[in-house]
């Protein structure tokens, strides 16, 4: 089982307490608004919850309350969820599309909504993609990068702020190692480590110094050590190959963890740790795994009648209802967290799958 966080910018799921799948599904969580979609080991893809525009991709509208098989392929290696769409890579390099296409974020060169997966392209070269909240990013494995999409703010990185309807090409770097869409930014790794962002730099989001908007990326810094970096809704979050955590951008509800409710325009050390495995933001949340495979999680904790916020890492606690960040919920502790841009999803010790949500 792969130990990460996965988020996308969304709104509330309904709880689940369990999840009743017949067999072992350990593969490729991710959670998008209002449902979740997932790959098994055995290459086949499954989905659920609100159905809006196609987004699950079975091939209509009807929300679905449990896993549901979205065709017969068996070849599906990866996949994410925006806010009302999905894409997903199938292990011959090709890419594919469903959902809502408003400022044609699937990528087809049209703006209709699809409600099955559509190829995209007729590239087989697809390494990795990100879904944002209106817009998409991939890389491909020449190690070029590519978005389409809205593209307000310049969160495309192409220098514009023209939206693209088909994968368009950023630059001319052939060196990118992992990029992430959040609600209207972008952050990416290249292969030497260094940390590049672009688009909306509201509350510094961007970690320049500045709260400058961007049409193209920009180094983040000095450092040469990034391992992973993760754009929420006005918030980031990364680390770095010592373990070390960093968060910067929006702080009003303490989604940084580093114990105060402060913005910050630069990346920002979060504790002394040095055993962070992996880091998720989301709307107003973050949660992260360690290399134990323990799972942590700050920011709002919103649930209704509670409103708890927590500016430091915490643990998902045993025993009791259950929030948002887990912290009064699960019969076990998670071993692994995939978010929504509002809840959580944990994958626990006895492969038993619980939500958290707002």
């Amino acid at each position: 089982m792969r130990k990460s966080v996965i988020l996308n910018k969304g709104s509330v799921i309904v709880m689940m307490a369990l999840i009743g799948l017949a067999a072992p599904v350990y593969g490729s969580y991710k959670s998008g608004s209002n449902f979740t979609v997932t790959i098994r080991p055995d290459g086949s893809l499954w989905a659920w919850g609100n159905n809006a525009n196609g987004r699950l991709g079975d091939g209509t509208t009807i929300h679905r309350n449990v896993p549901t098989r979205i065709g017969a392929a068996t070849n599906w290696a990866s996949v994410s969820t925006g806010d009302a769409h999905t894409v997903a890579i199938q292990t011959d390099g090709t890419l594919w599309a469903w959902g809502n296409n408003a400022n044609g974020r699937l990528g087809d060169g049209t703006t209709i909504n699809r409600y099955r997966p559509v190829q995209i392209g007729a590239d087989t070269n697809w390494a990795s993609v990100s879904a944002g909240d209106t817009h998409t990013v991939a890389i491909r494995t020449d190690g070029s990068l590519w978005a389409w999409g809205n593209n307000a703010n310049g969160r495309l990185g192409d220098g514009t702020t023209t939206g693209r309807t088909a994968p368009t090409r950023i630059g001319t770097a052939t060196n990118w190692a992992s990029v992430s869409a959040g609600y209207a930014h972008t952050a990416a790794i290249r292969t030497d480590g260094t940390l590049w962002t672009w688009g909306h730099n509201g509350s510094g989001r961007l970690g320049d110094g500045t709260t400058t908007h961007r049409h193209d990326p920009v180094l983040v810094g000095t450092a040469m050590d990034w391992a992973s970096v993760s754009a929420g809704s006005l918030h980031t979050v990364a680390t770095r190959r010592d373990g070390s955590l960093w968060a910067w951008g929006h702080n009003g509800n303490g989604q940084l963890g580093n114990g105060s409710r402060t913005s910050r325009n630069i990346p920002t050390r979060v504790g002394t740790e040095t055993d962070w495995a992996r880091v998720s933001a989301g709307d107003v949340h973050t949660a992260a795994v360690r290399m134990d495979g323990s799972l942590w999680t700050w920011g709002h904790n919103g649930r209704q009648a509670w409103r708890w916020r927590h500016n430091r890492p915490q643990q998902p606690y045993t025993g009791g209802d259950i929030g948002k960040l887990g912290l009064r919920g699960g019969r076990q502790r998670p071993h692994a967290g995939y978010q929504g841009g509002r809840h959580v999803l944990g994958v626990g010790a006895q492969r038993l799958r619980q939500a958290w949500r707002q």
